[in-house]
């Protein structure tokens, strides 16, 4: 049974309109109270076991799914209609006028509700019922109508999958030995301070940073205060991101940047976090799907999206069971390999680090040239090292390099640019973009914004893109998980309890350990195929089979904290 099931509230009820799996022809619909829905679902997913399963269609997955799982039910698949919208409205290749209806103000208006609430349904005063059936209508009239209607078809499961896994995620929780944090909060940044008071090793650092900078009573807590201090010293800065103050050669600068590690230690996953976020030896994020103009999640508190190296030691199994950790090895150049069908660069990804594969096939000299012409070309470097080993590598990439460049040329006409499946970039505001005859003759800064733009566009591309590949990974992914034991709710079986981009992390009886990792290569292998088809990329994984998350060989996605663009990461992380 292959049936969709399309989910609408009506007071303490729900109207459930069942349409065919084949012919889209619709029966009489049902009421069912919220009470049964959950028995209603299960019978639904049990009928259908060894097959596709029905699909379930509703506004939101966080006001549906979670409280399904409270009550023992998963499903295998869903559409989420907000998630949906939000895609098709943007996308260059969707009539808008298909999805416009009475409610479209508020299909575009509704934000995703918190996951770990304890509500039957998420149900909340201020919303107002919307039609499911007639928002589901218009999206598949606007779909089948598309110029790009299977990539988007695409998408838009993966991304209705991510919604699922992410409730899951928190449903399951991650297993966090709060004894462990504990010790290495007090090892790390002192014992639990008073309220309102700094963490004892932030004391100490105090009069080394006042002293260096001659600033006896300096608050480096705030940043103002903390860039008049250095302005006061002498020294040249327009901000106080450790980016930019590791560029300076003065006293203060260690002393500093050591201060804000620590501070965001102590913000971040310290002594409140502690409290607010863990519970029952679980930490549980909040992930939000689609939350960023690239696709990649976002969060909603709790520091989902930077779980730092020396905390992950608290992160252990439980008993029995193990973990399986896995992340994929430069994925965002493997994935520009692909999206410009770039042979040359694809046969040095063949390799499992693709960097030294250029090595290998004499493109470059060094490992280190090879990934600072990489990452000149995906953020636009013309100056220094970076733009002399564009340069070069172009000549040896011209289709791979030449892609990024035109999507570059595309942002600073400003123009949309999208992903592989067709996520389109927002378009651009502000004043470069008006005609130039509005401008005056000398405007500085048109040029600079125009540039800006471009560099966004140019890595869009590619990050977007890569956001699609480990959307079905994991989609693949956490059904295999499902189906390497068949008996038991979600948490009795393998499951995902932590996503970070191009890290997974799984939590696995050990007797199924080894049949995980096997699950984790075969999903990487399918998303491989249903994203690229049969061009010839590969996108190798290191994993492994831990007790502690600090076992495993965490790497950042990409790009080393050095590497990073602050200003191109921030607007690439910015809310949809």
């Amino acid at each position: 049974m292959n049936e969709t099931f399309v989910l609408t509230r009506i007071g303490d009820s729900v109207r459930v309109d069942i349409r065919g799996p084949r012919n889209g022809g619709a029966t009489a619909p049902v009421t069912v109270a919220s009470s049964d829905l959950p028995t209603f679902v299960a019978e639904r997913e049990l009928d259908a076991e060894g097959g596709a399963g029905p699909r379930w269609v509703w506004d939101d997955t966080t006001r549906w799914y979670p409280s399904l799982l409270e009550s023992g039910v998963r499903v295998r698949r869903c559409l989420d209609l907000r998630l949906s919208h939000d895609i098709l409205r943007r996308s260059p290749h969707v009539d808008p006028g298909l999805l416009v209806g009475a409610s479209s103000a508020e299909w575009e208006a509704m934000d995703p509700v918190e996951l770990a609430g304890p509500a039957l349904f998420a149900w909340h005063e201020h919303d107002e019922p919307l039609d499911s059936l007639a928002e589901f209508d218009r999206q598949q009239a606007a779909l089948a109508a598309s110029t790009k209607r299977d990539p988007l078809g695409l998408l838009l499961a993966a991304e209705s999958s991510g919604a699922l896994v992410a409730a899951e995620i928190a449903h399951a929780g991650l297993p966090l030995r709060e004894a462990l944090h504990e010790r290495m909060l007090t090892t790390l940044i002192g014992p639990r301070p008073l309220p309102g008071a700094r963490p004892e090793l932030l004391e100490q650092l105090l009069p080394v940073i006042r002293g260096a900078l001659g600033a006896p009573d300096l608050n480096p807590d705030s940043p103002k205060s903390l860039l008049r201090a250095l302005r006061a010293a002498g020294l040249d800065v327009t901000d106080t991101r450790a980016w930019n103050l590791r560029q300076l050669d003065h006293p203060a600068v260690g002393p500093i940047l050591e201060y804000k590690k620590l501070l965001r230690l102590a913000n971040a996953n310290g002594w409140r976090w502690l409290d607010t976020w863990v519970r029952d030896g679980r930490y549980r994020p909040n992930f939000l799907p689609g939350g960023t103009v690239t696709g990649r999640w976002a969060a909603h508190g709790g520091g989902a999206l930077s779980f730092p190296a020396q905390i992950r030691s608290s992160v252990v199994a439980d008993d029995g069971w193990k973990f399986v950790v896995a992340d994929v090895a430069q994925l965002e150049p493997r994935v520009l390999a692909a999206l410009s069908t770039d042979l040359a660069m694809a046969e040095a990804a063949s390799e499992s680090d693709l960097y030294e594969g250029m090595v290998k096939r004499g493109a470059v000299a060094t490992r280190k040239e090879a990934k600072l012409g990489m990452l000149g070309a995906m953020y636009g470097s013309t100056s220094g090292e970076g733009g002399r080993m564009v340069t070069r590598m172009t000549r040896l990439y011209p289709r791979a390099f030449g892609f990024v460049e035109e999507a570059a040329r595309a942002g600073e006409r400003a123009e949309v640019v999208e992903t592989f499946l067709g996520r389109a970039s927002p378009a651009p505001t502000g004043r470069w973009t008006l005609a130039l005859g509005d401008l005056p003759a000398d405007d500085a800064g048109r040029d600079r914004d125009r540039r800006k733009w471009g560099r966004f566009t140019r890595n869009y591309v590619v990050q977007g893109s890569g956001a699609e590949w480990t959307l079905c990974w994991i989609a693949t992914l956490r059904n295999l998980l499902w189906q390497l034991d068949g008996a038991g709710e979600l948490t009795d079986r393998p499951h995902l309890v932590f996503f970070l981009h191009d890290e997974v992390l799984i939590h696995t009886p050990a007797a199924l350990a080894e049949e995980t990792i096997l699950a984790v290569r075969r999903a990487a292998a399918e998303a491989t195929r249903v994203m690229f088809g049969t061009f010839p990329i590969d996108f190798p994984l290191d994993v492994a089979i831990v007790d502690s998350w600090a076992e495993g060989d965490s790497r950042a996605f990409l790009l080393d904290a050095e590497d990073e663009d602050p200003d191109l990461e921030a607007d690439l992380a910015s809310p949809r």
